[in-house]
Order: structure tokens, then C-alpha cells, then sequence
């Protein structure tokens, strides 16, 4: 009888595998997201904020893990050194070990708000028909970014007594606020998508991936990225406005991820080679998380020490992520 070449699920090598398809570099992406909607908790218990953050910081990372089961065409091609590629691990536990983590990751949002649940499932069944939606060139960045900007709307829900509606109440400033973090987040992430074609063209044109690159060209699909990095910093800065207690530390970080996103924007222009555009998408990453965790210290100056740590372990986890041309 062959012997399974495929690591044991209840082995060392399966779970680091598992991590390293998670994309731990990215699951941060998730976490500052999810703390915006946190933020916004105007009395936060801290039981409850700790339990709601780590189902929203651990969400990216099964999602992914999700999604490129779907995608082994072109990961293939432009990701050779994967888990899931490399045959370590196989595609039907990934399945099965990813949709439980996010079951279990719902669950847990569940029981702090049961109105939670419609929106647990809305992702997931957004994480399941994204692969078919970014073969359309209208579809793959739109479709990811509106599941991305569910989270801060599941963390802000992690308060029971805030209600749905009030996210469209445009005349309270708190309303209004979080209603335009959740779109700098939307656009924010949807350039962080964009960018992210670039460094997969080739494989997309051979496996049938017709991603707006593929379909338009490098420099119309670097002016799409523009507009969606000019939104996200519109958004996120006119969101730190309407929240109306503005401090130096909030403003500070924002002039930075200003910065990042603005040095991105630029080399992305500059460069026609697939392989040199991890820099820029690094860069858009950073100024995403920075964009977020800008708002958040600007709501909640006294969590200032963990967004230092939070901060640090990304870019360690970015520094020491296994493939240095791959975002």
C-alpha cells in the first residue's frame, strides 16, 4: 500500500504547513480592520474586546487559506513554494481544517451578538465565490473588499446594545465616522487587491485569470489603483475628523501611512516587471494597516501600547515571510 504523502493533521509539520498558508504577514490586515469597529465601542469591556479580536485577527488568514484552495492553477505558476503546491498538504484538509476555524470564529462572535451570525455567513459564502469573481476584471477587488469591510461593522456589533441602523444615521458624528472607516477600509483593501495582480500577470493570462491587469494593461490598472489609494486616505482622514477628538499620535500615524501609500503609488508607475512590484504591495500593505490603526488611536489614545506591539510583530511577520516576492 502507498504511503500517504501528505503531513498528518495532528502533526507539527501539518500545522506549521496550515500557518504558513494562512499568510501570518497578512493576518494582521484582518486584525486592524477588525479593531476599528472595536474601537468604536464607546464603553469597551475588555473580556469582550479580547474574545471578539481574536476570531476578527484569525479570519484573513482561514480565509485565505480558504480561497487558495480554489486557486491552485495560477499559484501554481506564480507561488510554486506553497504548502498546497508542494503537495505537503492537501487540498481537502485545508478545506476541512479552514471552513471549521471559521465556524468556530463565527461562533465565538455569535455568542458576544447573536446579529453577528448574517454576517459571519455573508463572509464566508463571500470567501467561497471569490475565485469565480476575479476571473471577471470588474469583479475580484470589489468582491474581496466588501468582505474585508464586514469586519469592522462584526467588531463594532461585539456591543450588544448598538444596532445596525445606526450605521446610516448620518446626522450623528459617531454614525458617520464609523460609516466612512468602513469605506476607507472597502477602498483601502481593494487597492491592496489591485496592487496584488501585478506581481501574478503572467500566471493569470495562462490559467485564464482575467484580472484588470490582464485585461487593460499595467498603467490603466496603476490609475485604478490610484483612485482606490486616494479614496482610502480621503476616507480614513475625514473618519479621524468626524470622530472629533483628534490627538498628534493619531495624526502622526496617518501622515505616515500617507506617505507609504504615496511612495507605493509612485513605483508602481515606474516599474513594468511583475517581479519588482512586491515593494509597492508590501507598502500598500503597511499603509492599510497604518490607515487603520490611525483611526483607532485616535478613538482610543489609551490602547497606544498594544498598537506598538501590534505594529511590530507585522513587520516581523513581513520581514521573515517565506517568499520575499510574494505579498
Amino acid at each position: 500500500m502507498a504511503k500517504n504523502r501528505y503531513a498528518s493533521i495532528l502533526s507539527i509539520a501539518f500545522w506549521k504547513a496550515f500557518w504558513s498558508t494562512m499568510r501570518p504577514y497578512l493576518i494582521f490586515v484582518s486584525g486592524a480592520a477588525g479593531l476599528v469597529g472595536l474601537a468604536f465601542i464607546e464603553d469597551p469591556r475588555i473580556f469582550r474586546i479580547v474574545l471578539g479580536f481574536i476570531p476578527l485577527f484569525l479570519s484573513y488568514g482561514l480565509g485565505q487559506a480558504l480561497t487558495d484552495c480554489f486557486q491552485m492553477d495560477t499559484d501554481a505558476l506564480s507561488s510554486p513554494y506553497r504548502p498546497l503546491i508542494k503537495g505537503i498538504i492537501s487540498r481537502k484538509q485545508v478545506l476541512g481544517v479552514s471552513q471549521v476555524g471559521l465556524i468556530l470564529a463565527i461562533l465565538i462572535l455569535t455568542y458576544l451578538n447573536p446579529i453577528i451570525l448574517i454576517f459571519g455567513v455573508l463572509a464566508v459564502v463571500g470567501l467561497l465565490t471569490y475565485t469565480t469573481l476575479k476571473r471577471a476584471w470588474w469583479g475580484g477587488p470589489l468582491w474581496n473588499s466588501w468582505i474585508v469591510a464586514l469586519l469592522p461593522v462584526m467588531g463594532r456589533l461585539v456591543d450588544r446594545e448598538y444596532r445596525v441602523r445606526q450605521i446610516l444615521n448620518l446626522g450623528d458624528s459617531p454614525s458617520l465616522a464609523f460609516l466612512l472607516a468602513v469605506l476607507a477600509i472597502f477602498f483601502g483593501y481593494a487597492n491592496f487587491v489591485v496592487m496584488g495582480y501585478f506581481k501574478d500577470i503572467s500566471a493569470d493570462k495562462e490559467t485564464g485569470y482575467r484580472t484588470f491587469p490582464v485585461v487593460f494593461g499595467w498603467l490603466p490598472a496603476a490609475f485604478y489603483s490610484d483612485f482606490a489609494a486616494i479614496s482610502a486616505a480621503f476616507l480614513a482622514g475625514w473618519a479621524m475628523h468626524s470622530i472629533g477628538t483628534l490627538n498628534i499620535v493619531g495624526v502622526g500615524i496617518f501622515a505616515v501611512a500617507l506617505v507609504i501609500n504615496a511612495y507605493a503609488q509612485i513605483k508602481i508607475h515606474q516599474t513594468r516587471d511583475e517581479r519588482k512590484a512586491h515593494g509597492p504591495i508590501a507598502n500598500v500593505v503597511r499603509s492599510f494597516i497604518l490607515y487603520c490603526v490611525a483611526i483607532v488611536v485616535t478613538l482610543k489614545i489609551d490602547w497606544l501600547v498594544f498598537i506598538v506591539v501590534f505594529y511590530i510583530l507585522f513587520e516581523l511577520a513581513l520581514k521573515f515571510r517565506p517568499e520575499k516576492t510574494q505579498v
